[in-house]
């Protein structure tokens, strides 16, 4: 009986020494080119908020899948970032939304593509995870399922911003001119990764898609293993041209190269800053391993990033710059 108890206690001891730490990022791209100080400042509040309100589940013992579902739909609700309020603008106007999550211990995930009604396509990838026999759900489908469980939907106009609009117009005139893709239409997909106290993780990832876009194209934001992937070595969220990392199945190849030994920075660098950019790719991504370290590797100007860990401070970065500790609002 005293044996039994003291292995129970080495295990709590174990568990205990986890320290629980949360990324998230709101997309790579020419950022700081575009930015003025009040616009930069309120990006640095929202992106301070997320790790907030996902760092306060962990602080609480939540899992890492309940604190990245809270992070993300803290952006999703800004108007800063291309997901959720603010998403881009389709080539016909419209806003078609994707998202994803997954559940590293359990290899669970969930995914939604090309919502049109949905206020946090994050809430609703969970669902389907939870609440389905399925992984991912599209369109119409998905928008019934949401309904079905009591998921909040919203008028199309909800995710509307006057600088997506102007965005918009833009992109309309001068497609009627070139009719070249550029690669700054693929930019401000959000995303968060976690580790709980109990040592697992979690990855989630939402966006609005590319300016333009047309067909019902879908990136890799949804599809698991390119631009969202965790299982029990580490957990990934990317933002970038999304053709690129659906071709590298991007996320997935990152926490390959960790479970096969490889150092989480390495790894990361060999798919984010040499693979995705050998091919014509751009983009970031935000790394977290199993024993808490991380990495935060862009090949654009900048990337919306942030993080926080045992030490209770947020530290949000926008350019290269070093990231510095911002206070929640």
């Amino acid at each position: 009986m005293m044996r039994g108890i003291a292995i129970s206690r080495r295990v709590m001891s174990m568990i205990a020494s986890h320290k629980p730490t949360l990324l998230i990022h709101g997309g790579a791209g020419a950022i700081p080119e575009v930015l003025n100080d009040e616009e930069a400042r309120a990006i640095r509040a929202a992106l301070t908020d997320a790790l907030s309100a996902g760092y306060a589940l962990l602080e609480d013992g939540k899992p890492a899948l309940a604190a990245v579902v809270a992070a993300v739909s803290v952006l999703e609700d800004a108007p800063w970032f291309n997901a959720g309020h603010g998403a881009v603008y389709t080539h016909d106007g419209r806003h078609e939304l994707d998202a994803a999550v997954m559940d590293g211990a359990t290899l669970r995930a969930g995914s939604v593509a090309g919502l049109r009604h949905v206020r946090n396509p994050v809430q609703l990838a969970r669902a389907v995870m939870e609440h389905s026999p399925h992984v991912m759900l599209a369109g119409a489908g998905a928008e019934d399922f949401a309904r079905a469980i009591g998921v909040a939907l919203v008028e199309p106009g909800y995710f509307d911003t006057p600088a997506r609009y102007r965005q918009w117009r833009d992109y309309l005139r001068t497609a009627q001119v070139h009719e070249t893709v550029s690669s700054t239409n693929y930019f401000g997909t959000v995303g968060a990764v976690a580790l709980d106290a109990c040592g697992q993780l979690a990855a989630a990832t939402s966006t609005g898609g590319m300016t333009g876009k047309r067909w019902g194209r879908i990136g890799d934001t949804p599809v698991i293993g390119a631009g969202t992937y965790a299982n029990a070595r580490a957990a990934v969220s990317c933002t970038g041209w999304g053709e690129f990392y659906l071709r590298t199945c991007a996320a997935h190849s990152i926490c390959a190269r960790i479970a096969a030994g490889e150092a989480h920075e390495v790894a990361a660098n060999a798919v984010i800053m040499q693979q995705i950019p050998a091919l014509g790719g751009s983009g970031g991504a935000i790394v977290l391993a199993a024993d808490g370290r991380f990495a935060l590797p862009f090949n654009t100007t900048g990337m919306y990033r942030g993080s926080m860990d045992a030490a209770g401070a947020a530290r949000i970065a926008i350019g290269r710059e070093r990231p510095r500790i911002c206070s929640s609002s």
